[in-house]
């Protein structure tokens, strides 16, 4: 009796368990179920489809970093960078001292693929005197083979992607930089920040955000005494408009993607500024066709960038969304958006300025 009475128990935990995982699989199917991480949209629409698998021109990538980690990796990237048309990178190493020279003996070993960038040492920030130690290391950086400075990023808490020292509270624009941007002008080495981030990273986190499956991870509306977007762009048009003879790169289209007006009114302004367009490929991509419009009026400041890796199928959806007008594709595994994508069709003479052209323009002034 007790055998018959198990049985019948384990018959019926195996079907609830089986009922429970086709619970599991109708919640994906049940759109008041689906959880906005699993929505993986296809395009069904029967249009021009483009594959690009090498870009129409030469490339120079103004913003990459050390993602290959030893020999072997770094002669596969070359090898890579070879076959989609990419001819240089710049590797944006944040860092100086020790970590500096080790990226910089790795790298250097391509100097014709890849050109090695350092940070700026906060070392003593918030204490009296600071500035000579930290313009001393950058002067022995640049003769270790540093040529240009950056990525610097400052999402609101102040300079914060250098190594080994962080400078909260300390900004882009703060007179205790000066010193340091005055000796990227006299050394003749740009430098490259990432002030603020996507607009949608600081909107609440509801279902008003269509930004949202991405700006969750990076959010920033949970950050108590932060800098907001507008004070963190006023920050970097500060210390343009203050060091006109240093060469700025803004990363990331300066986080402006919600309204590249904003940009447009710096570079506008500020002959000394350009913009690179890494990793924010999904978020314009939806507007293609002010996309276009924006290319066309800043072909001469706008610098290709990636920030994505080093993968070939990376590379090319860059090129799909650069030089195609396809419509409406989807691209989930190196985007975090769930929205549409499309080309921007950008005329030849663009794509020749923007893949190259004007990061040349920046290297030769040096």
């Amino acid at each position: 009796m007790e055998t018959r009475i198990f049985k019948w128990s384990a018959l019926a935990l195996g079907c609830s368990l089986l009922l429970g995982a086709c619970n599991l699989a109708r919640a994906q199917t049940i759109p008041d179920r689906l959880l906005l991480k699993n929505y993986r949209p296809k395009s069904i629409y029967r249009v021009p489809v483009t594959h690009i698998q090498r870009a129409k021109y030469p490339i120079i990538d103004v913003h990459s970093h050390p993602y290959a980690k030893g020999p072997e990796e770094i002669a596969q990237w070359v090898k890579t960078m070879e076959e989609v048309g990419i001819k240089k990178t710049m590797i944006l190493t944040y860092s100086t001292g020790a970590r500096f020279d080790s990226i910089h003996a790795l790298y250097s070993k391509y100097p014709d693929r890849f050109e090695i960038w350092c940070g700026f040492d906060y070392t003593g920030y918030d204490k009296p005197g600071f500035g000579p130690a930290a313009i001393k290391e950058l002067e022995r950086c640049v003769k270790v083979g540093a040529m240009g400075v950056g990525e610097l990023g400052d999402k609101g808490k102040g300079l914060s992607y250098d190594y080994p020292t962080k400078a909260w509270g300390m900004h882009i624009d703060d007179a205790r930089m000066d010193p340091l941007l005055q000796k990227c002008a006299e050394l003749k080495l740009p430098v490259q920040i990432h002030v603020a981030e996507p607009m949608w990273m600081y909107m609440p986190m509801d279902s008003t955000n269509d930004g949202l499956m991405n700006a969750y991870e990076w959010r920033l509306d949970n950050q108590k005494g932060i800098l907001g977007h507008a004070e963190m762009v006023r920050t970097l048009e500060n210390a343009v408009k203050r060091h006109p003879q240093t060469t700025f790169i803004a990363s990331h289209y300066a986080n402006c993607c919600y309204d590249l007006s904003l940009l447009a009114a710096l570079l506008d302004k500020y002959p000394n500024l350009y913009a690179e367009i890494g990793a924010r490929y999904a978020e314009t991509a939806p507007i293609p066709r002010y996309m276009n419009k924006f290319f066309e009026k800043y072909q001469e400041r706008l610098l290709y960038g990636t920030d994505m890796g080093c993968d070939k199928e990376m590379y090319q959806i860059t090129f799909r969304i650069l030089e195609s007008s396809d419509e409406h594709f989807y691209e989930t595994e190196q985007f975090g958006y769930h929205w549409a994508l499309h080309g921007f069709g950008l005329s030849d003479q663009v794509l020749k300025k923007v893949y190259r052209e004007n990061a040349l323009k920046i290297l030769k002034a040096r």
